[in-house]
């Protein structure tokens, strides 16, 4: 993550409430408008933290994910009333049926994109800080699970490299010799992680973690602009949770394609959806803005 980053500097509580409403709007708004709001906002934010890293991001993953999704729906899904063909199985291939895949697929990119931008900023200490003392035990073992895949990933590749140097690679020798290591390799990594889990567990316990009347040293302070963030997220979440329930979302693909009149109204929800999509890169946008302006001796905005 990016040190320039503003957003992952404020409070915990106000960065976990964002991905909270982010997720959740993101698993059921169905209007494709959400959608690619969803979808396009969740990308911006992570080009800003990763750079052109993204790009490839993009387009060698989430692009042949998209694809992927959007063709396996009609290929099993025949629902829909306007039928287009039919396939050579004798099932029709419908037009809602095509739609309905691409919406499932940009779904599925927007989740899995913010989920990538909350691993970025939502750090395991930050979790434990939020939750710590309410469920001390499961926001220990979320933590630990949180940050347990890229630990392996790294250790793994250690492991591989340090096999690799003594001819006990993947790459050394015939097939069965390459499974042979590749065993060995995982085996010792697995061995590693159990090890490290119960490391960690037996030095938790031994400064008390979890006990009642037990403190903790926090460098998290909630300040102004934190109670202006909470503020405008609270807002937010109430004026699209409250769009939600008076159908200013609805969307439906089946039989037919169907939404919501595009309504000043309706328009205003999606507004304030992408508003609410776009708080961290705003803030990181006026965060720099401002910083310039400093640099070139100008006064504060």
């Amino acid at each position: 993550m990016g040190e320039r980053d503003t957003f992952s500097s404020c409070h915990p509580a106000v960065v976990f409430l964002y991905f909270c409403l982010v997720f959740l709007f993101s698993m059921f708004f169905t209007h494709p408008l959400c959608l690619g709001i969803s979808l396009l906002c969740g990308l911006g934010y992570h080009i800003y933290l990763n750079g052109r890293k993204s790009l490839r991001y993009l387009l060698g993953f989430l692009l042949p994910l998209i694809i992927l999704a959007a063709l396996v729906n009609p290929a099993f899904s025949h629902e829909g009333a306007t039928i287009l063909t039919y396939l050579p199985s004798g099932n029709p291939l419908t037009l809602e049926s095509i739609l309905y895949g691409l919406a499932a697929a940009m779904m599925l990119a927007s989740v899995i994109t913010w989920f990538s931008c909350y691993s970025a900023v939502m750090s395991s200490d930050k979790f434990v800080y939020i939750f710590g003392r309410v469920i001390p035990a499961l926001s220990l073992v979320l933590s630990m699970t949180l940050r347990f895949i890229p630990k392996f990933k790294d250790q793994f590749t250690a492991v591989k490299e340090a096999q690799s140097c003594i001819g006990r690679g993947t790459e050394n020798g015939p097939l069965l010799k390459r499974l042979k290591n590749a065993v060995r390799i995982l085996s010792i990594v697995t061995t590693w992680a159990l090890e490290n889990a119960i490391e960690t567990a037996d030095s938790m316990k031994s400064r008390g973690y979890g006990l009642p009347g037990r403190t903790a040293y926090s460098i998290y302070r909630f300040d102004g602009r934190d109670r202006a963030a909470l503020l405008w997220l609270c807002f937010c979440g109430f004026y699209i949770i409250s769009a939600w329930a008076a159908g200013g979302f609805y969307w439906r693909w089946y039989p037919t394609v169907k939404g919501t009149d595009w309504t000043a109204l309706n328009l205003s929800f999606q507004l304030m959806y992408m508003l609410l999509c776009l708080t961290p890169v705003l803030m990181d946008v006026y965060a720099d803005i401002r910083w310039k302006r400093l640099l070139n001796g100008g006064t504060e905005i």
